[in-house]
């Protein structure tokens, strides 16, 4: 039996799309290396928790405020870990089988692909970044020139989500439109 060359390009397309298909897998570690962060994000907040507890009382208010920042600010980073490890998992490598079913089950897993995982990112960007100039303004000891440019790149994050979010409903209501087209050519043939 003669292989022809139509075959053997099919057998070598076929070969080169499962390696393809086959190196999201390459993606794991970095997913595993993020919950290793998380752990660290963890032992970090433990330190402050602690640290936040045996000088609480010698905390003026500006001060007590600033470290209750410092752990929110913290438990946001974790959250944005988090949310890249699963999701980035679940939009790149493959579905996580294990939670379909559970009680538990996270409201955005399975749902939230890369476009929704952008505006998750930079609404916890401009979110940690005003917490870092509330915590500059509550020290009362800042240098103007250097929070004049914090204050430009915070903007420029808050301007980066509106940009982002306008995108994203404009390719929301191109996707409704085009459907709906679809729909009104299929009812009147």
């Amino acid at each position: 039996m003669k292989i022809s060359k139509k075959d053997i390009r099919h057998s070598a397309e076929d070969k080169l799309e499962r390696l393809l298909f086959a190196s999201r897998w390459l993606l794991s570690p970095m997913y595993i290396l993020l919950i290793v962060i998380l752990f660290l994000i963890l032992v970090r907040f433990a330190g402050d928790v602690v640290y936040f507890i045996t000088h609480m009382s010698i905390f003026n208010e500006n001060e007590w405020i600033i470290q209750v920042l410092k752990l929110l600010d913290l438990t946001l980073v974790a959250n944005l870990v988090l949310i890249v490890a699963i999701s980035g998992y679940e939009n790149f490598v493959s579905k996580i089988d294990i939670a379909e079913q559970h009680r538990d089950r996270l409201s955005w897993m399975g749902r939230l692909d890369f476009s929704g995982l952008k505006l998750k990112i930079i609404s916890s960007i401009v979110a940690i970044s005003l917490i870092e100039l509330l915590q500059d303004f509550l020290k009362m000891s800042f240098d103007p020139n250097v929070e004049f440019w914090r204050i430009i790149i915070h903007l420029t994050f808050v301007l980066t989500g509106v940009v982002f979010a306008g995108m994203e409903i404009l390719a929301e209501k191109r996707h409704v439109i085009k459907n709906k087209d679809k729909f009104t050519e299929i009812k009147y043939e």
